[in-house]
């Protein structure tokens, strides 16, 4: 059991390291946060076999609170360890301002400046984090970062305040930020001074993170989904949705209803299509035509279905079952007409996906008798 000290551990860093921590059973969290006393610290310092050390303040309400947690307390925890008589790996989260002449930047430089002493003076291994702006779940909004801020108004109907649009930022994922902190702990051997740098880091302007968390807003309505699945697109939507509120996790859709039973568009992509659902009633076919480019696939999850196919130029015909109880995807090829049939006693439930977004103005669909 490896015990991983995490100063800071209320604050947003915190609890995201913390919860990875916890899932691992060979490491164990110790937490110190603003509640806690210097005398408290040492003796979790003693306690410990890793320390990361993310307290800090960077928008106090007193400008002594800089030189007196950024400084100050990294001095302490220094302080702390060579009392302890122990080499304990030090993972100071410093910032990439620490070379600008601000009081947070002179701060954070101290703040080095005093775990490269230790590193130099005991051999203690030390790694400093010179973090970019940091996002993702739990991040306070309305305080230093813009992500958490837009994605808290804009969930809530709030305004936004874009002053320079062209703003570049750097930005670095909290789950990216975690997972080298947890290549580092579980390391067995440490370089005395190291400054890892944290990938994949992002360049994206204000006015671009402003749009694009619009954009996520605006997808439950056009049920077109952007292309959050990789890299920052991925990063900012989980970010974006972990500011929903309970009231805010579920959202209707249309349901067309006729007399053959009903059809529900569930999401659209800007560039593999669509998903949907209908429904049957016990013999009616749905269907009854062919298509000159677009393919769909069907997968019965309840209830029997008869598929019928025939070619437009040759008149060849065949037919294929299919049931919920056995998941089998059909596919409709373009040339070919189709329909499906509700063979069975109890309503029919269909899913179905198409290679493009439905466009009323080119339907690519054209009735035809199978």
């Amino acid at each position: 059991m490896k015990r991983v000290l995490v100063t800071g551990a209320a604050g947003f860093i915190g609890k995201n390291l913390t919860v990875h921590l916890n899932e691992h059973e060979q490491l164990l969290a110790l937490a110190f946060s603003r509640f806690n006393t210097g005398e408290e610290l040492q003796e979790l310092v003693y306690k410990s076999d890793v320390i990361v050390h993310l307290a800090g303040e960077n928008r106090p309400q007193d400008d002594s609170a800089f030189e007196l947690v950024n400084t100050g307390l990294t001095q302490l925890l220094c302080d702390a360890i060579r009392s302890s008589g122990r080499k304990i790996p030090l993972m100071l989260a410093s910032s990439t301002q620490a070379d600008q002449d601000s009081l947070y930047g002179k701060s954070k430089l101290s703040a080095e400046k005093a775990v490269e002493e230790l590193a130099s003076q005991t051999n203690n291994p030390i790694y400093i984090y010179r973090l970019p702006n940091v996002f993702g779940k739990w991040c306070r909004p309305n305080y230093n970062s813009v992500v958490a801020t837009f994605c808290h108004n804009i969930v809530h109907e709030l305004p936004i305040q874009v002053n320079d649009p062209d703003l570049l930022l750097r930005l670095v994922y909290v789950d990216d930020v975690v997972a080298d902190f947890l290549r580092v702990i579980k390391k067995t051997s440490h370089e005395r001074v190291s400054r890892p740098i944290i990938k994949p880091e992002y360049s994206i302007s204000l006015g671009e993170i402003a749009e694009q968390i619009k954009a996520f807003r605006g997808c439950r309505s056009s049920l077109i989904s952007e292309l959050v699945g990789e890299g920052l697109l991925r990063a900012l939507y989980a970010t974006y949705i972990s500011y929903l509120i309970p009231e805010q996790f579920s959202y209707s859709l249309n349901q067309n209803v006729d007399e053959r039973g009903v059809f529900v568009e569930m999401l659209k992509t800007k560039n593999s299509g669509q998903f949907s659902y209908f429904t049957a009633h016990p013999g009616v076919t749905r269907g009854g035509h062919y298509h000159h480019s677009k393919s769909e696939k069907f997968l019965v999850i309840m209830g029997e279905a008869r598929f019928g196919f025939r070619n437009i130029f040759t008149d060849e015909s065949c037919e294929l079952f299919t049931s919920g109880h056995q998941p089998r995807i059909v596919d409709t090829i373009p040339g070919w007409s189709h329909d499906i049939t509700n063979v069975g006693k109890e309503e029919m439930v269909v899913m179905l996906w198409a290679n493009e977004i439905f466009d009323p103005n080119n339907p690519d669909t054209i009735a035809y008798k199978v």
